[in-house]
């Protein structure tokens, strides 16, 4: 039996995070009951965005171009590289304020029960921008959990001997804390008070 139109639209929005089945029905009535106004507009919005948006390949952000905006931009400090697990952290330190220097994503922690090895991750590309004489300083910026405090001790180990400062963000994380459910005073307290790894 084939699935109709409003039923393929309900099934996609339910696999977004945070939606289940009722709130996607939501969300596609009322989609529909604004096609003109909102559902046309974002149907072009996220057409274009299929097609523009890319992986930036010096840190990992996405953007739509390459080297990305935070790259690119000649104000940023150049000599702090801040490693984040996943986008929504560095969106989320973004969203803070408190962090002026450049960013590398991982693409996820080590985790061996999900098969997850350095080669899975983008700690290679981390280590080759961690040998331009301009980095003093990478910030582990990883979440509080097992695998995260494992991601950060092995990045430490590879940067050991780089003359590369290795700090982890401080006070504020809690334990098992995500960063992009995190404030932004709290993500700027951790910032200021990272400590060496």
């Amino acid at each position: 039996m084939a699935v109709s139109d409003i039923e393929a639209a309900i099934q996609l929005l339910a696999r977004l995070p945070g939606l289940g089945p009722r709130s996607a029905r939501r969300a596609a009535l009322y989609l529909i009951q604004r096609r003109e106004a909102v559902m046309q507009p974002l149907a072009a919005a996220l057409a274009r965005a299929a097609d523009s948006i890319r992986v930036c390949g010096r840190c990992g952000n996405l953007s739509d171009r390459d080297p990305c905006a935070i790259c690119l931009d000649p104000v940023r400090d150049g000599t702090v590289i801040c490693v984040v697990e996943d986008l929504g952290d560095l969106w989320a330190i973004e969203r803070s304020g408190a962090f002026k220097g450049r960013y590398h994503v991982l693409g996820g922690t080590l985790s061996a029960l999900d098969g997850r090895g350095p080669e899975q991750l983008n700690i290679a590309g981390l280590t080759t921008r961690c040998s331009a004489p301009e980095v003093a300083e990478v910030i582990l910026a990883l979440r509080a959990t097992v695998e995260g405090q494992s991601t950060a001790h092995y990045i430490g180990e590879r940067l050991e001997g780089s003359g590369v400062k290795v700090t982890r963000l401080g006070q504020g994380v809690p334990v098992g804390g995500a960063l992009d459910y995190l404030d932004d005073g709290t993500l700027m307290a951790a910032l200021r008070s990272r400590q060496p790894a």
